[in-house]
This record gives C-alpha cells, sequence and structure tokens, in this order.
C-alpha cells in the first residue's frame, strides 16, 4: 500500500492526469483523509467515525472510496455490498444453533479488520433488513469503521420496503456512526470524454446477426451451444466458449438465477453477450397479501397490507439490474441487442430510480476503456 493520503492521491490526480474536480469531491475527500488519519492513531478495536458517500450517478463516489482504500495500512476490506451480504448469509447458517450468531459475526469482523469499504449500499430485502438492523449496530460496537457509497442517503435505504421498521436500527446506527456527505457535484463524470465501442444494438428480435459477429471476435477456444451449469441449474445459451458465453434474455434473466450466480458468471467469463432484451420498463399494479399472515419473525397484526405496486416483469429486471452491477464491478463488458434504445429500456416502474444507475453503467460500458483489462487477459 502506498504511504499517499488519499486528499494527496486525489490532488494528484487532479493536477496530472486530468480528473474533474469539483466541490462535493473536494469536501468528501477532505473527510475521507480525516477518517484516514484517525485510522492510523487510534489503537485496536478503536473505531472512528466511518464516511457515508451518496449521490446520484457518476459523481465519483466509488473512486473516490477506492483512493481512500489503497491508501490504508490497517486491515481493511473493500467489496460490493451485495458480496458481502453473501458472507453474510453464508457465515450466519454456518452459526446456526448460536445464541446470538450476529454478535459472533460483528466480533469475527472487528478482529480481522479494522475497516470495510462498501460499494454501493442498497436494500431492498425483508431478509438483509431484518440482519442489517442489529449487524450494523454489532459490527460499530466492536470498532469496526465503514465507509459507504450508496446512491440514497441512510434514511432512504429501504423506503418502501416491507415491515420497514426492522430497518429502522441500522439507519439509526448509520447516521450516528458515519459522517453523511451529498456527492450530488452537478456532473456525471462518467460523461468525460472517451473513445467510443459500441456494446449496444437495437432491432427487432431475430433481425441481423450482429451478437453472432461480436461473438466470434471475442471468443477464445472451442465453441459450443451446450447449457452452461450455473447456480445448480442448466443456463441455455447461444453459443459459449471458455471465456465469452451468449444467452437470450429469457433465459438468463427470467430464470429464478440469483446474484451469487451473476458472481460466478463473472467469474468465469470475461464477456456476457444478451440477445432479445425486451422493453423493461411497465405499469405496476397493485399487490395485496392475506389477512393475518406471518413474515418469519413475528405475527403480523390481521389485517389487509399491501405490498410494493410490483410490475409483471419485475423480478426480470432486478436480475438485469444485478446482472449490470457485477458485470460493471468486476469489468466484465455486456453486450445488447435490445428491442428499444439504452434510454428506452425502463422509463416507468416502481424500479426506475434503481434502474438510473443501471442505464449510467451501461452507458459507461460503451466505451472502449471500460473492461479493456479484463478483455485483454487470458
Amino acid at each position: 500500500m502506498t504511504q499517499a493520503t488519499p486528499l494527496e492521491r486525489y490532488q494528484h490526480a487532479v493536477v496530472h492526469e486530468g480528473f474533474a474536480c469539483d466541490a462535493a469531491q473536494r469536501r468528501a475527500v477532505e473527510r475521507l483523509d480525516e477518517c484516514h488519519q484517525a485510522l492510523h492513531r487510534a489503537g485496536q478495536g478503536v473505531g472512528p467515525k466511518g464516511v457515508y458517500l451518496w449521490g446520484p450517478v457518476g459523481r465519483g463516489k466509488t473512486w473516490l472510496m477506492d483512493l481512500f482504500h489503497e491508501t490504508l495500512s490497517v486491515p481493511a476490506r473493500r467489496q460490493h455490498f451485495h458480496h458481502f451480504m453473501r458472507g453474510v448469509h453464508r457465515r450466519l447458517f454456518q452459526l446456526t444453533g448460536v445464541s446470538d450468531p450476529l454478535e459472533v459475526l460483528a466480533d469475527e469482523l472487528g478482529r480481522e479488520l479494522r475497516v470495510l469499504c462498501f460499494d454501493e449500499l442498497f436494500v431492498d430485502d425483508i431478509g438483509d433488513a431484518i440482519i442489517l438492523g442489529r449487524l450494523f449496530q454489532a459490527m460499530f460496537r466492536h470498532g469496526v469503521t465503514i465507509v459507504a457509497t450508496s446512491n440514497q442517503p441512510p434514511a432512504g435505504l429501504y423506503a418502501d420496503g416491507f415491515n420497514r421498521s426492522r430497518f429502522l436500527p441500522a439507519i439509526t446506527a448509520l447516521e450516528h456512526h458515519m459522517t453523511v456527505l451529498d456527492m450530488d457535484g452537478g456532473a456525471d463524470h462518467r460523461e468525460r470524454p472517451g473513445i467510443a465501442q459500441q456494446r449496444y444494438w437495437v432491432g427487432a428480435a431475430g433481425t441481423g446477426n450482429v451478437l453472432g459477429a461480436v461473438f466470434e471476435s471475442l471468443d477464445q477456444g472451442p465453441v459450443t451451444s451446450a447449457p452452461a451449469p450455473l447456480g445448480g441449474r442448466a443456463l441455455s445459451v447461444v453459443q459459449r466458449s471458455e471465456t465469452v458465453i451468449w444467452c437470450q434474455f429469457t433465459d438468463l434473466c427470467e430464470q429464478p438465477f440469483s446474484a451469487l450466480d451473476f458472481i460466478a458468471l463473472c467469474d468465469r467469463y470475461r464477456a456476457i453477450l444478451i440477445s432479445e432484451v425486451p422493453r423493461l420498463g411497465s405499469v405496476p399494479r397493485e399487490g395485496r397479501i392475506a389477512r393475518g399472515t406471518e413474515d418469519g419473525a413475528r405475527q403480523v397484526q390481521a389485517g389487509d397490507r399491501e405490498l410494493p405496486r410490483l410490475a409483471a416483469r419485475d423480478d426480470a429486471v432486478r436480475r438485469f439490474i444485478a446482472l449490470v452491477d457485477e458485470g460493471y464491478d468486476r469489468g466484465v463488458p455486456l453486450y445488447l441487442h435490445a428491442e428499444v434504445p439504452i434510454d428506452a429500456l425502463y422509463t416507468q416502474g416502481y424500479l426506475s430510480f434503481a434502474f438510473r444507475r443501471t442505464l449510467s453503467r451501461l452507458g459507461e460500458m460503451q466505451l472502449q476503456r471500460f473492461g479493456h483489462a479484463r478483455l485483454q487477459s487470458r
């Protein structure tokens, strides 16, 4: 690890590497620098206040957090948030039968790490919300400092979630133990100039063979159309090789694959091609559940309860969002042949807010610099 501080690294990038500076970034990097210095002064078991960077896509949140992480010389881990939750669920399963598994997990993290850096903190699952309600509190007690990025402030996390009261302790803990900074400096830095490389095409289903040509240009090694094993299931493919996979949207996103499966997909392949991507947005519909049901933790008071207004394809959209997030975080480009232009993929529906990040990331994938190292590997 370099001994430079986050502020020094930031100043060097602005002066010598052509990075644009804005006031919101400057405030954030100064607070990160303060946190960096406090961590290196404090003793083991003492967790200085962390930093929570939130704002629209492209404001440099992840870049600044990475500068912070790269300059640390104390035990630290940098993870995408859904990777962290995958590990949490696995460890809690291993701790089945322990009287307080969340406390044990927090103690383990406190012994292993001084700092956890979370990219894209986002909560949309009731199970995760219940776990995090206590886990964040326990982690802070055990001296873990958290630095995180998100598109929402702590109070906006899980805003329309079912049984949200179970998540409120997590919000309180984040606001008390972290400095919350709005990173909206007014400019999307992902839109800075770059050499374009088309990875998104529009056309009716079955027209042309643009992805066939892309597959041939990227492929290395033997090619097969046999299904690919993924998460204990067989993923139907158009074609695949050792390094590139080509699927239809229906087979990849409308089947019961999970974010964990997309992690495995990006572990194995250096490029993912998806054909026949439909228009994803739709008018939401109302939903209700039965009276007097249980949520697995406590009995719910009898009476009709409304679920979020979901649309028919929202599960597939959630999977698509998770796939784009994983590909972006890992530098694995997605090549898409879609029914509509990229800015018309999702124009209305319950997931409109979450999809803004997806559109920005798909946009950055249209630049040659994206995924260059991964595409040149192997």
